[in-house]
Parts: C-alpha cells; structure tokens; sequence
C-alpha cells in the first residue's frame, strides 16, 4: 500500500491506539478468513519463501469452486522456479465488452522472526488486529480478489464483463523477476483487459479507527536509481591533495539532497491539492491555491512544500541512499561511490532526470548513470468517470460521511508494467491504514479485522458492480 499520509498529512497527531472492538464474522467472512490465513502463512520472501507455493494453493481452491484448468494458468520463469504467480480468467456474457483485470502481488518483505513480537508467518488475531507479514501489504486485496472469483462461480453467476485475475511476484524486491513484468512483455493477451484495479488506494483511520478520508490512486511516480562515482588516482593518506574522490563525491551528495526539482502537476494532483486546500489551515490552503494557479510561486511553494508528503508529490524528488569510498585507512580513496533514489514525477524521461543531477552537482568528475533496473516511464491513467464513478458511489454506501479524492503515489507498485500496454491502472480504496502504518514493510505487520472485512465487503461489491 502506497496511499499512507496522503489524507493526514495536515492533522496533528491523534492520542494513544484504541483497542478495536469487532463483532462475530459471518459465515462467508469465516470462509474468507481461511483463503486470507493459508495465505499470510505461506511464506512468499525472496529469500526463503515461494510466491509459485501460494500461487498453487490457491489455484486449488479455485479449481475447488469449480474453474475448470483450462481457467487458470500458473507461470513461473525457469529460472526462477519459486517466484511464480497466476492468472484466472472468468469469462463474461458480452463478448464485446473488454475484460477487468484484478492485480495484486503475492510477495512480501523480509521478516525476522528474532526482531518480530510474534511469528511473522503465523496469522495471530489480537485486540482487533490480524498480525503477520502480509496481512496488510498486499495479501488482504490478493486474498479479497480471490475470495470475489470464488463466490462468483459458487453462487453460479456469470460477469457481464470477463474478469481476469493476476497475482504475482517481485513487486516488493527491485532485482528479482517481477511477474507483472514479464506477464506484460511475455503475455499481453492472457492479460489484456481495458482497466485495472490494484493496491494503491485506501483510507486512513484516525488513532481511534475512526475513518477520515478515502483516496483511488490515480498514477504514480517512475522509480529510477542513479550511481554517482568520483575516481582518482589516490595514494599515501601521509600526503593530502586538494583533488579528492571522497570530497568530490561528498558535494555531489550535498547538491542532490539540496537540489529542488520544479513544481509539477497533472490531472490527478491538481484534483488532489484543490481538494485538499479546502482542509488544511487557512495559510496553507492559500498557498496551495496560489501555486494551483502559478507553479512558480516561490512564497507559496515555501509553505506547501515544508509538508513533506506534499513537497514529495509536487515534484520529482532525489535523495542519496548507500555509499561507499576508500579501500585502505592509510590510503586516499580511488573510487567514491553513492546511489541516488530518484523518484520522478510521471511522463519524466530519465536521462533528462540524470541530466538535471548532472548541472545541480556541476563537476564533471563525478559520473552519473543509470543503475538497472530502468522502469517504465509513468504515465498516470485519465480521470475515468466510468471506473472512479462507482467507487465514490459505493463508498458512500459503505463508508457514509468519510470523503474521497483522488491521489498520486509517490511510491510505486505494480502499475507501472500495464501502461506500456495499454491498461490504465487504479489503486483501489477500501481498506483503512492506521496512522502509524501498520507496521508494513517494518515489524509486525498488522490490519485491523474491521479494515479487512469491511475492505472486502466494499471491493467485492466493487467488482460487481463494475463488471455488470
């Protein structure tokens, strides 16, 4: 999940959690919790884990409910056996109609069990939370899409629409093999659909669990690394000289963590800040408004920009993440090295994003290129009244009185693979993060049982809706 803050980004932080109360699940919420378990305790990490494991398990639950396995098709690349994934197709009754396409990731973050309060592969039900890895990012919209294909085909109904299910692996490692990757480049017709609905979305409790705002990510930033290197020919630390490899990397790094990109916007934030001026305080909605109207307003920007979440979805942002320099503690470095983690705003070209390093640091001793993998460059999907609609309808049935806009991630999921061919992907909302984060990607990881069980209830309807 991608969509923390966005909501809150003005609030003041909330009093102490508050033990969340739930009431007895129904029969169908017990049915799903099983498909939600069995899978929060398969563990899928890159270093110990399967995602082609957790793709099989399920496949046998749906093959169970009744879809032939002509309907389902498990992949995995040779030469990564355990990163699999699938995809389920559940055709629809107008053949004319283009398929929807549901997205999610069956791959976790690493977790110790020596650092974590509980096995994080055990699903553990606590004070109204379901703990393990995974239960928030991403297998509760993995298992919900699953539980949704499911109880389409045992209540016997059919879509008017195909719906096509695809839950992979690699979203959550930069080097790995990234299903969603290679379903697109390898694929394009298993997958081939006229949207997509992902991860990316959600809502925002207050520290209470009071709902507060709901978002539908609309695009996302494109996730480019870089690698400054300085060189020299070094020699004895006795001997200092004025040309330095470390020194020279040192002010490259200044200039890139100090540099400021320009303000940008597209349909999507300029939609998300002229919402979001009207709940901020009276000065900084001002200013949000000034910059709405004149991006070069350098006041206005000061402002809006000391709320990080707001300066990062401005603009591209670039910042300096690893380094490394020297080989000896009695020699002068002859190689200084750093990895800038660029995340840049959508439609941004690369290699104008390295060439704006390149003047910020204005020393042509210190090289900068591009580390692989080199993503896709995002492009943020229209404003589909036909998709966003109906979510905004169905949430206030689900969720009556909690507003929702729409926000750009400045994270990245996903996403960025369907655009290439063409499939506009939205981050749909539904379910609630708490105000701390929930642990994702951190320890213990959680979800509270009303977040997952309401998100459910309203992504399924969600589904339903859009596919008749």
């Amino acid at each position: 999940m991608t969509l923390k803050a966005l909501f809150l980004a003005a609030a003041l932080a909330a009093p102490a959690l508050v033990t969340a109360q739930t009431a007895p699940l129904r029969p169908d919420q017990l049915a799903f919790r099983e498909i939600y378990k069995e899978l929060v305790e398969t563990d899928t990490t890159l270093s110990a884990g399967s995602c082609t494991l957790a793709a099989e398990r399920l496949a046998t639950r749906l093959k169970a409910a009744g879809y032939p396995d002509s309907a389902i098709t498990l992949f995995a690349e040779p030469s990564h056996p355990k990163e699999g994934g699938l995809v389920v197709i559940l055709p629809g009754t107008d053949k004319k109609a283009k398929a929807i396409l549901l997205l999610g990731h069956l791959d976790v973050v690493e977790a110790k069990r020596a650092d974590w309060t509980r096995d994080p592969f055990v699903m553990v039900e606590e004070d109204g939370y379901y703990y393990g890895r995974g239960t928030f990012d991403d297998k509760s919209q993995a298992a919900i899409w699953t539980d949704t294909l499911i109880r389409y085909k045992t209540a016997g109904k059919t879509p008017r629409r195909t719906l096509k299910l695809a839950l992979t692996c690699g979203e959550e490692t930069t080097n790995a093999f990234n299903g969603a990757d290679w379903l697109a480049k390898n694929r394009p017709e298993l997958i081939a659909a006229e949207f997509a609905i992902n991860e990316g979305g959600g809502g925002q409790y207050d520290n209470t669990g009071k709902p507060l705002a709901l978002g539908v990510q609309v695009g996302e930033k494109t996730v480019q690394n870089f690698q400054l290197q300085a060189t020299n020919p070094g020699g004895h630390s006795s001997v200092p000289r004025p040309d330095n490899a470390i020194t020279d990397l040192a002010r490259a790094m200044v200039a890139v963590n100090t540099h400021e990109f320009p303000i940008q916007f597209n349909d999507t934030t300029r939609s998300f800040f002229t919402m979001i001026a009207k709940a901020t305080p009276p000065q900084v909605g001002q200013a949000i408004t000034t910059l709405l109207a004149n991006p070069t307003d350098a006041a206005a920007n000061a402002i809006v920009s000391q709320n990080p979440t707001f300066h990062s979805t401005l603009r591209t942002t670039c910042v300096t993440t690893l380094v490394e320099a020297g080989h000896a503690n009695n020699a002068l470095a002859q190689r200084a090295t750093a990895n800038v983690n660029c995340r840049m705003f959508p439609g941004t070209d690369p290699e104008k994003t390295r060439a704006d390093l390149a003047a910020a640091i204005g020393n042509p001793k210190v090289a900068i290129t591009l580390t692989p993998p080199i993503r896709p460059v995002a492009v943020s999907p229209p404003l589909n009244p036909a998709v966003i609609g109906p979510m905004k309808a169905l949430a206030a049935k689900h969720f009556p009185g909690v507003p929702m806009g729409v926000t750009m991630s400045a994270g990245a999921t996903d996403a960025i693979f369907l655009s290439p061919i063409g499939i506009p992907t939205y981050g749909a909302p539904g379910l609630f993060i708490d105000p701390d984060g929930n642990g994702m990607h951190g320890l213990n990881e959680r979800i509270r049982v009303k977040s997952l069980m309401q998100g459910r209830d309203y992504l399924d309807d969600l589904v339903h809706t859009l596919a008749n």
